[in-house]
Order: C-alpha cells, then sequence, then structure tokens
C-alpha cells in the first residue's frame, strides 16, 4: 500500500510492513521531551503508576525554558523537581539555566533529532522537528510519563495534506509568511490530525530556519505534524550535529492525501495574523495605521541566528520608535554567542533594544514581556489568543521578524519597504 513520509516512518517504528490512516498502533520512539511546565506533570505521573526506570537514559530531554531563570517560586519548585528528577535517573540531555536554550530550537542544535525518527514531547509545538523529516509530534504528560519508562507511545495514523510549493519567495518574505499565508487559507482545523507534507520545487529555495518555523506551526492548523523532504540543504544541517545513522523516508508517488494544495511562493507577501487566531491573516498592504506598544523578537518559532540577522539588518543605524518596548530573544546560549559576534547585539542595544537570555517566557504570558490591558504587541511568535501574552483586552500581532522589526522602528504595524 503507498504511504506518505509520516506513515512510512511510523510504520517503520512500529515494526509494521505498512500502516494506512485511521489505525491504531504502539511505535517505538527515539526521544521524549519535556520542559520545566510539564515534565513535573510528567514525573507525578510516572511515580503514581509505580515506574522506577525510564527506557534510555540518552533518550529523554528536559529543557528547562519556560518560566526560566525562575520568575517565581512555584516555577522554580517545578524546576527544583526536574533537577532531582534528571539526577535520581542521570538523565543526559538536561538542560538548565545557563546552557539551556528555547527547547524547539536547542534540540536540532545539539543534534538530538534527525530524520527518520519518531520524537514525543509533551509541548504542542514538538512539529518542529518535522523540518528535518522526522515524525514529531505534541503530547499530554502522562503520554510522556509512560514514553519515558517504556520508550513507547500509542498514535492514530493521520491522514495527510500536501502543500506542493512552488517558485522563490520575494525579499522579505520568510517561513513565517507562508505559514501564516497557509493557516490563513485553510483555518486552523485545516489539518486536524493530518499530517502536513510541505514538498515541491519551492521547498529549495527555503532555509532551513524558513522550515522550522513552518513545522513548529503546523499545530496551529490543527496538524499532528508538519513535514519536509530530505534534501541537500537538510543533510548538510544535520551533517555535524547528529552523530548517529539516520534514516531518510520519502512519500511514495501514488501516496494517498485528502487535498492537495497548490503555493506559489512567488505570490506571497509579508502576512500578520490579527488577534485572535492564527488564522486571522491580511498582507501588510491591507493594514492601515496600527499603532502598538511592544515587538518581540523570539521563541521557538523565529528565535534561531537567521532572524537575528534579518531583525538587525532592518534595526541597524535606527531607533526603536518612542513610546515602543522591542525585546530581543536569542533562542540558545549558542545563538546568543554568534549572535554577539556578528555584532548583532550592539545593533540591538543601539536601536533601543532589550535584549534577554534565552527563555519562552512571553510567548505564554510568562515573564519578559507581559501586556497591561489594551496593549498591542507584534510577536515573531506562533498563538495569539486571547490573554495569552497578558491581560485579556490586549493583543497579539503575529509576524515575521522582517515586519517585527520594521514596525518597532515606526511604532505601527508595517514592513521593511516601508523603510526604504
Amino acid at each position: 500500500m503507498a504511504m506518505t513520509m509520516s506513515q512510512k516512518i511510523l510504520a517503520t517504528h512500529a515494526g509494521l510492513p505498512e500502516v494506512k490512516a485511521g489505525q491504531l498502533i504502539k511505535a517505538k520512539v527515539d526521544m521524549v521531551l519535556g520542559n520545566d511546565i510539564t515534565t513535573p506533570v510528567a514525573i507525578n505521573e510516572f511515580e503514581k503508576h509505580g515506574f522506577d526506570s525510564i527506557f534510555d537514559k540518552d533518550k529523554i530531554s528536559i529543557v528547562l525554558d519556560h518560566f526560566t531563570p525562575n520568575k517565581d517560586i512555584k516555577a522554580a519548585e517545578q524546576s527544583k523537581q526536574c533537577r532531582k528528577f534528571a539526577s535520581k535517573y542521570q538523565i543526559t540531555n538536561f538542560f538548565d539555566v545557563g546552557e539551556m536554550g528555547v527547547e524547539h530550537a536547542l534540540l536540532p542544535e545539539k543534534g538530538l533529532v534527525a530524520s527518520g525518527e519518531v520524537i514525543i514531547g509533551a509541548d504542542s509545538h514538538t512539529c518542529t522537528y518535522g523540518a528535518l523529516g522526522a515524525f514529531s509530534t505534541g503530547v499530554g504528560s502522562t503520554d510522556m510519563a509512560a514514553g519515558m519508562a517504556t520508550g513507547e507511545a500509542w498514535f492514530k495514523v493521520p491522514a495527510a495534506l500536501k502543500f506542493n510549493l512552488t517558485s522563490k519567495p520575494n525579499k522579505w518574505v520568510s517561513g513565517k509568511d507562508i505559514i501564516l499565508h497557509i493557516i490563513g487559507k485553510i483555518g486552523v482545523d485545516g489539518a486536524l490530525y493530518k499530517s502536513m507534507e510541505f514538498v515541491g520545487e519551492g521547498v529549495h529555495h527555503l532555509s532551513m530556519d524558513d522550515r522550522f518555523a513552518m513545522a513548529n506551526m503546523a499545530i496551529e492548523a490543527g496538524a499532528k505534524n508538519g513535514i519536509f523532504p530530505v534534501d541537500e540543504k537538510a543533510k548538510a544541517y544535520m551533517k555535524y550535529k547528529v552523530t548517529r545513522n539516520y534514516n531518510i523516508y520519502e512519500a511514495d508517488a501514488d501516496a494517498l492525501y485528502d487535498e492537495v494544495h497548490e503555493m506559489d511562493l512567488a505570490t506571497i507577501k509579508p502576512t500578520v495574523a490579527f488577534p485572535h487566531l492564527p488564522s486571522n491573516t491580511k498582507t501588510v498592504d491591507e493594514i492601515v495605521n496600527i499603532n502598538i506598544d511592544q515587538v518581540i523578537i523570539g521563541s521557538c518559532t523565529n528565535g534561531r541566528l537567521e532572524d537575528l540577522a534579518i531583525a538587525a539588518e532592518i534595526l541597524k543605524n535606527r531607533k526603536v520608535a518612542q513610546g515602543v518596548r522591542a525585546i530581543i530573544i536569542p533562542a540558545t546560549q549558542k545563538i546568543w554567542l554568534e549572535a554577539s559576534k556578528l555584532g548583532y547585539l550592539d545593533t540591538f542595544i543601539k536601536a533601543g533594544c532589550a535584549v534577554s537570555t534565552p527563555t519562552c517566557g512571553p510567548c505564554l504570558g510568562g515573564h519578559m514581556g507581559i501586556m497591561a490591558a489594551g496593549e498591542k504587541t507584534v510577536a515573531t511568535t506562533n498563538r495569539n489568543f486571547i490573554g495569552r501574552m497578558g491581560h485579556t483586552s490586549s493583543e497579539i500581532y503575529l509576524a515575521s521578524p522582517a515586519v517585527a522589526a520594521a514596525s518597532a522602528v515606526l511604532g505601527k504595524i508595517a514592513a521593511p519597504f516601508a523603510l526604504e
């Protein structure tokens, strides 16, 4: 039977010759991920069910990134619980303050996820690793607990949507704009429990950072996962990071898709998601005079080096508008150091930005950028639900680093070409 990329990966990990959409399977996992919010719940379930060992100390990752550096006593206690558990079971991939990063940027950077692998994470944006040709998906903390103990998880095999990408994106159009365009087209439930498979010659024009951003936001269309074919760019990314053997899967030519969407990347414009859904999109040429109070550039979606490079290009020799708070958050310590060496951090600070240590912080309303009543933020994050980043009357506008940086300079939502 013909299968998609995701179905082939799941079949291999379930020890089956084939699987089909809707089938329930139990599959082995290559990595189990948790963070400082979800891991404590998983630990409680792990202990409640009497587990006293983990399946593999090298195949569990715990990253303290959401409320860290700890914002309050509760966050400190949760992190302490994670530290004790990681120490007790000698978990190799435990990342604490000073060496951690935003989890979905950190794991690829460390070579902990790779093509053809199955990764589960107690965080919905675990689907990020599909950029490398992996089947990766978010699960609940109970599934994380079972995964840590057994190295297995139950899945319902997803059906798939194919997105055939053609042409080359124009300047200032990034993976963030493309995925916002797609979500705006199909809706927040347009890929519900399905695999979003991105294919076509247009993929080759996308950087790895573009692909990470797109796979990351597959969940915002309701998808089980997003996945890209493994080309030379993906292989080059993994070459010096992944030291183990990995497998590359390709969809069968006659694989079945519920829908096929044709996307000419050259026609996509810088795109912004208005409150309070990622699907509520407008192109920048449709937006008139929306003044803002804050800009956030960072997160598991857009805190990578390429994102910071784009922001620095726009902010160089410019100033953040009076009355606007601009916060830059490199996604990992390595990215922070590279951005520093390249002069990006100097550019940000001279422009009037605040530069933070890696943290998820403001994305989920944790800290480092909470909004007051009525305030508006342009953010490179992935969700703009009511109250997501502060007061329930505040507003979040999702955008690319280019749009966010230009908006910081002009004090209103704008594209970089407005500065030219």
